[in-house]
């Protein structure tokens, strides 16, 4: 099979983050009041709020803080690239390969460790947070594509650019990701701690390499 669109979540897949979660990176990092942020995510979990609306209550959380670029910036500096991650980009991408992003993430994650994503991707879906000139918050753009949102963005981004979903590709690591795994052709669990993902993907890689993929896709 020959494979033209390769899709990647962020945390902990393109991105090392030990919390599998940005937002959970920042609401440590601010020292976020616990039960406001598990009061909000009940919520969407039952129903009762979408998931931009849960996204935008946990961004105003941080506005309440004040918190700044500078400030989200020094809450990722225990996260780093994951390892051969440019490497696999470029390879790709020299390969006439289209390349995207899916993911829960935030677009701060993808600026601080892949500065030139915008020549690497084709498409991103992530929730984006702009700032102001004094560093704040201006404006905010959750996801509407997590969760099983995730399996609609890869059918858009496929029916795009007139690839077949036989002919996509999803490399990602958490429960979030079962569902538009099972929309790919091929699926990848990589850098996964969740028996459940592993037992659907159609290939595991247990090293933390990311470079380990190459052989499956090309």
């Amino acid at each position: 099979m020959a494979y033209r669109l390769v899709c990647f979540d962020l945390d902990g897949t393109l991105v090392n983050n030990e919390k599998r979660s940005s937002w959970q990176v920042f609401h440590d990092h601010f020292g976020i009041d616990k039960n406001r942020r598990e009061t909000a995510r009940l919520k969407y979990l039952n129903g009762d709020i979408t998931y931009p609306e849960w996204a935008h209550h946990d961004i105003g959380l941080w506005r309440e803080r004040k918190v700044t670029k500078e400030m989200f910036l020094k809450a990722l500096d225990e996260n780093s690239l994951i390892s051969g991650a440019s490497e696999v980009l470029n390879e790709l991408k020299s390969r006439g390969l289209k390349l995207a992003v899916i993911s829960g993430s935030l677009s701060i994650v993808l600026e601080r460790f892949i500065p030139d994503y915008k020549k690497l991707f084709d498409d991103i879906y992530l929730s984006w947070i702009e700032f102001d000139d004094a560093g704040f918050i201006s404006k905010a753009k959750p996801t509407e594509y997590d969760m099983e949102g995730k399996a609609e963005a890869l059918r858009i981004i496929a029916g795009k650019e007139g690839i077949p979903l036989s002919e996509c590709v999803f490399v990602g690591d958490y429960v979030n990701d079962m569902m538009v795994m099972q929309e790919a052709g091929l699926s990848i669990a990589f850098n996964c701690g969740h028996d459940e993902v592993k037992r659907i993907a159609d290939v595991v890689v247990e090293k933390k390499d990311l470079r380990e993929i190459l052989r499956f896709i090309i």
